[in-house]
């Protein structure tokens, strides 16, 4: 018996939803081929900004993956970014980089490009061309020149010393297949063996005469050496481990693998006879790739639909044929892939240079013995193209805890025209619920296909299978000291019956189920717990175990009084039973127990403070009462009218004072300076009695402050000047 504490019911629902979750979604690491969401992912992260791209390498990138998914979208960034285009070729201070993803990119839109801008782009390059050019200067300019050879064919492009250029580039590799960026560079990686390949595939076709098939041939070989350092997966998958040249640039082992499956297949195309590629590497680089999902960055996107598509890449021969000239393509073209042919049509040859690799998914890959659903296998390219005509057999399927006991042998599935699946109409009677692995083999029709695709050998797929569980013989029941049974009750657990006991420290309970699979077997679900919940919301969890076919637990109060705290009580029981196969997982109440537990020691634990329902914090909060303080007892009116009479007796008195004594404006300057600053003066008091008014009506006491400070200053200097001209006037009458 196992016991744990469960801090809330909350986390072991969510803890048991996991877990069952867990084995489904196990199934996305198997390799799905390209689909629609990758579409509608693509719409998202290549969304021009205002119709137009950062750079021309984001535009090309970004163009590039819409023209391999299908996406039309040209229309909608074709002018503005066309302009960039025209901008960057017709300009002398473009760099290498920006001429040659101005190409990429008109090699897609088809801007309007002058040839004598093509001839003097052309110039330039072929300028840029030395011995002493580090690899990526190469692979810009020699892939310039390429693209403007597919653009313009009247514009000379080809290399004056293609076998030197060819020469210069090779002298970087090294003895593991991998390239060095440049001559003063020491460290090597895959990523620039990837662009050498390329550059020189481009040298090739750029060459006036051919080059001597003995340094091709030494190509390959450093081609078959790299993929001597392939780092492969435990799911078959094959990649490029990532590097960092010269101690700063990295690049990871999306875009190194990315570089290599460029590179390679664009030297496979430029040169005659077979690369000896073995096909499961072929078809491991595909898993890899495919392995990723649906990538959230651009550039690793635009790195696994571009390697995805140069896979798939194929030159094809158009030929007129018949009936009768079938017979000799057979017989004397076996060196070729041949996939299509028919009467008076074009036969599309071809050149078997890198095999294609042909992708095993499943649509679904848990089936119900409920629903008895079909078991369905699509066979396609990796971006999703139909597989030529072939066969998809079952070798075997095994239980994955019993390898060596086939449940299914040798099965062919039926192939179904219209949906393009092949199906596996029902399982046989020995499949039950639980996980399987289904052992899958492609077999094509024709003999001429295995030398264009790649089929992998036998494929490992693996198959849920889930089912309704049957829930039997239930019974809960109170054992006394002995083991003698007190109390038994039988349980219903598809019902709603819920049961009450009382028990004491000295007694023990009993509780045992059986679960059987819907061919009759028995069945160990991943979790099987029985819950105690205490009436302040402390919680025990305890772990079910299985004898042979019975599910049992027995929990001995009296061994279990400290870990219930000693709190005696009303118990809650409560039962979950659930797992990934099982279509009817349970949290269930079983019933209610009175524990009479003896009292706790002084030194006993105290039980823990009753959890925090997560949710509670959204919920309404308490309603704040605020109790006001009750206002003071106010005179009555009649007495406070009365006071303002009081106050305004003083201003009477002093209106009735200037009255009396004749005040008049006899000593009112007459000159005009003192006259002026004497009403200055005036008005300034005016406005400092305004000031007070507007305070005691409106105004703070900061803005008060701020107002009589400017008003006080200038009725200082007003009433200074004016009071000096006063009493010099006076001491002047007074000495006449």
């Amino acid at each position: 018996m196992a016991f744990v504490r469960a801090p809330s019911p909350f986390l072991l629902v969510l803890v048991l939803a996991l877990s069952i979750s867990a084995a489904i979604t196990a199934t996305t690491t198997v390799p799905q081929p390209i689909s629609d969401h990758h579409r509608s992912a693509a719409l998202n992260l290549f969304a021009p900004s205002h119709g137009s791209f950062p750079s021309l390498q984001d535009a090309y990138e970004a163009l590039r993956v819409f023209e391999i998914l299908g996406i039309e979208e040209k229309h909608r960034v074709s002018t503005d970014t066309c302009k960039v285009v025209l901008e960057n070729l017709s300009s002398l201070s473009s760099s290498l980089k920006d001429l040659f993803y101005a190409l990429k990119v008109n090699g897609i839109l088809k801007c309007k490009v002058n040839g004598e801008v093509f001839e003097g782009i052309a110039s330039r390059l072929n300028a840029s061309i030395s011995d002493a050019s580090p690899l990526p200067d190469l692979y810009y300019s020699i892939g310039g020149l390429v693209l403007i050879k597919d653009q313009d064919s009247n514009v000379d492009v080809l290399l004056a010393d293609a076998t030197g250029t060819f020469q210069s580039i090779k002298a970087q590799s090294q003895s593991d297949g991998k390239w060095r960026y440049s001559s003063d560079k020491t460290e090597s990686s895959a990523y620039a063996a990837g662009l050498a390949f390329e550059a020189l595939a481009g040298v090739i076709s750029l060459a006036s005469s051919e080059i001597d098939q003995s340094k091709v041939n030494t190509v390959k070989h450093d081609i078959l050496k790299l993929f001597g350092s392939i780092e492969k997966n435990d799911d078959g998958s094959f990649y490029f481990d990532g590097e960092t040249v010269g101690g700063h640039e990295h690049q990871d082992s999306l875009s190194t693998t990315s570089s290599v499956v460029r590179g390679v297949t664009a030297f496979a195309a430029a040169v005659s006879g077979e690369i000896n590629l073995p096909g499961d590497k072929t078809l491991g680089l595909a898993k890899f790739l495919l392995g990723i999902g649906v990538p959230g960055d651009a550039k690793d996107f635009f790195n696994q639909v571009e390697s995805l598509a140069f896979l798939e890449s194929k030159r094809q021969v158009p030929i007129q044929v018949n009936l009768l000239f079938k017979f000799v393509l057979q017989q004397y073209f076996f060196s070729f892939c041949f996939l299509f042919f028919s009467a008076n049509v074009t036969l599309d040859l071809s050149w078997c240079r890198v095999t294609i690799p042909l992708i095993l998914s499943l649509p679904e890959t848990v089936y119900s013995l409920t629903t008895k659903g079909q078991l369905k296998v699509r066979v396609s390219t990796a971006l999703g193209s139909a597989a030529p005509p072939l066969v998809v057999k079952l070798v075997r399927a095994f239980s994955s805890g019993a390898k060596d006991s086939s449940i299914i042998e040798s099965k062919e599935l039926q192939y179904d025209k219209r949906s393009g699946l092949h199906v596996l109409d029902g399982f046989t009677n020995n499949v039950d619920v639980g996980t399987y692995v289904f052992v899958f083999e492609i077999v094509l029709h024709d003999s001429h296909s295995k030398q264009v695709y790649a089929t992998g050998g036998q494929i490992h797929m693996p198959i849920y299978v889930t089912g309704i569980i049957a829930v039997s013989n239930a019974e809960i029941g109170v054992l006394g000291d002995l083991g003698s049974v007190q109390t038994k009750k039988a349980l219903d657990l598809a019902g709603n019956d819920v049961v009450s006991f009382s028990a004491n420290h000295l007694q023990k309970l009993r509780f045992s189920f059986q679960l059987a699979t819907p061919h009759g077997h028995v069945f160990k679900p991943h979790q099987a717990i029985l819950k105690f919940r205490h009436e302040i919301k402390v919680e025990h969890v305890f772990v079910i175990g299985n004898v042979g076919k019975k599910f049992e637990i027995t929990l001995d109060f009296l061994g279990l009084v400290e870990k219930l705290f000693y709190l005696s009580g009303k118990y809650d029981i409560e039962l979950t039973v659930g797992d990934a196969a099982m279509e009817n997982s349970f949290i269930r109440l079983l019933g209610h127990v009175k524990l009479d537990l003896p009292e706790a020691p002084e030194k006993a634990a105290q039980p823990p403070a009753p959890p925090v329902d997560p949710y509670s914090r959204y919920g309404p909060k308490t309603e704040i009462t605020h109790l006001f303080r009750t206002p003071e007892k106010r005179p009555p009116q009649n007495l406070s009218i009365t006071f303002l009479g009081l106050i305004l007796l003083p201003f009477l008195g002093f209106l009735i004072g200037l009255l009396r004594l004749g005040v008049n404006l006899k000593n009112f300057p007459s000159s005009t300076v003192p006259a002026a600053f004497a009403l200055l003066f005036q008005l300034s008091i005016a406005a400092v009695l305004l000031l007070y008014v507007l305070f005691w009506l409106k105004l703070d006491l900061f803005t008060t402050l701020k107002t009589l400070g400017f008003l006080g200053a200038f009725l200082m200097f007003s009433g200074h000047r004016i009071l000096s001209y006063l009493a010099s006037t006076s001491t002047k009458l007074k000495s006449a």
